[in-house]
C-alpha cells in the first residue's frame, strides 16, 4: 500500500515510530574518513530523515546494525554465567536492494546453517527494513550482473520527493501508522545498468586454483582485512575472553569480527595455519564468494555491492579479478 505525504505529517508519525524502534540508516560522518578532510558513510541510529545520506553508497554496510563489531555474549565470574539482555527497543533499518539480497546471505548462514545463532537470531527477530532506491549506479557496484538490483522483500520503501515522503508499505504493524493517510500508487526506484559488468565463471574446474592469478594478486594484498570489514555478507569473526582488573576471575567473552584475509586468523591448536601465503588467502575468499557458497545453498554469496574495490588500499579491484577468472576459464575450455 502506497503513500504519499507531506514532510511535517510524515515528521509526526515518525516521532511516534521512534518510541518503538531505534532507527538506523547511512550517516555523513564528517571528517571521519582516512583523513580529516575525508568524509565517511556509515551506518548509525538517526532522529530525523535528514540526517540520511540518500544519494551515495555507504562505505561500510549495513551489517554493523545487527552485528557489532565487538559483542559481549556472555559475562563470567567464578561461579556462573550471565548472557547480557537483548535491548529494549525494535530496529528499524534502512537498506538498498542489494543489501536486502545480502541479508538473505546472512541469515542463510546464522539462522539455517546449522544450529540457529542465539545472538543474530535475536536482533533479526527485532529488525524490519526499508528499501531506498538507488536513482542511478554507484562507481564500482555491479548489482545488475549479480541480479541483486531489484528486492521486493522489504517491509516498506521510502524515498524523498520535493518536500513530500513517498512510502511503499507492506508490514502491517508499519501499517497501522498510516491509517487514513492518503493513498497514492508508490514504485521503488532500481537501477538497470552499472558502469561495471562482471561475468562469472560458469564451470569453474579444479585447475582454477592452480592459476598464476593468484599470485599475481596475492604479491600485491597486504593482509589488511578491509575488503572483509565493509562486505555486507562476510560473517568471520574471533573470540576475546577480557578479565577485569578489580577481579581477575571475571570478565566477559567478546565476538569480534575478524578477516580470512589476516595472518594468524585460520590457525589452529599446535600452531599449524592452513593457509600461510597472501595467494591462498585471496583465492580462498574470491572461490567462497563465487564457488563454495554457491555450491552449497545455490546462489553466490557476492551482491556485488563493490566496497571492496573502493576500500582495498592497494587498489585490488574484486570484480577485475572475477572477470580474468572468467577468461581463464573459458581459454582453458578451448
Amino acid at each position: 500500500m502506497g503513500y504519499q505525504l507531506a514532510r511535517e505529517a510524515f515528521s509526526e508519525i515518525f516521532e511516534s515510530i521512534k518510541k518503538k524502534y531505534d532507527i538506523w540508516a547511512p550517516v555523513r560522518k564528517e571528517g571521519e574518513g582516512t583523513f580529516s578532510e575525508i568524509d565517511v558513510i556509515r551506518y548509525d541510529k538517526i532522529e530525523d530523515l535528514d540526517e540520511i545520506e540518500w544519494e551515495k553508497r555507504s562505505d561500510y554496510s549495513f551489517k554493523e546494525s545487527l552485528l557489532k563489531i565487538r559483542e559481549t555474549i556472555f559475562y563470567f565470574t567464578e561461579d556462573e554465567t550471565i548472557v547480557p539482555k537483548e535491548q529494549e527497543k525494535d530496529l528499524l533499518i534502512f537498506l538498498r536492494s542489494c543489501e536486502m539480497h545480502a541479508l538473505k546471505r546472512l541469515d542463510e548462514m546464522y539462522l539455517k546453517s546449522g544450529k540457529e545463532d542465539f545472538y543474530y537470531a535475536r536482533m533479526r527477530k527485532k529488525a524490519k527494513f526499508i528499501l531506498m532506491g538507488c536513482k542511478e549506479s554507484c562507481e564500482t557496484g555491479f548489482c545488475v550482473s549479480m541480479g541483486t538490483n531489484k528486492s521486493e522483500n522489504y517491509d516498506a520503501y521510502l524515498k524523498l520527493k520535493n518536500n513530500r515522503v513517498c512510502l511503499d508499505v507492506s508490514d502491517e504493524e508499519l501499517k497501522k501508522y498510516f491509517k487514513g493517510m492518503p493513498e497514492a500508487e508508490v514504485l521503488p526506484e532500481f537501477v538497470q545498468a552499472n558502469l561495471e559488468k562482471v561475468e562469472l565463471p560458469k564451470h569453474l574446474s579444479k585447475e582454477s586454483a592452480k592459476l598464476p592469478i593468484w599470485e599475481e594478486y596475492g604479491a600485491r594484498c597486504i593482509g589488511c582485512g578491509r575488503c572483509n570489514f565493509v562486505c555486507p555478507t562476510c560473517t568471520c569473526f574471533t573470540m576475546q575472553d577480557i578479565f577485569y582488573k578489580d577481579n581477575e576471575k571475571a570478565g566477559e567473552r567478546r565476538r569480534v569480527w575478524a578477516s580470512c584475509q589476516v595472518d594468524k586468523y585460520d590457525t589452529i591448536a599446535g600452531g599449524h595455519e592452513f593457509r600461510t601465503k597472501k595467494a591462498d588467502k585471496v583465492r580462498f575468499k574470491v572461490l567462497h564468494k563465487i564457488y563454495h557458497y554457491e555450491k552449497r545453498f545455490g546462489y553466490p554469496m557476492c551482491v556485488g555491492c563493490g566496497r571492496c574495490d573502493n576500500v582495498c588500499p592497494e587498489y585490488i579491484s574484486y570484480s577485475n579479478l572475477i572477470n580474468r577468472l572468467s577468461k581463464e576459464e573459458k581459454r582453458n575450455e578451448e
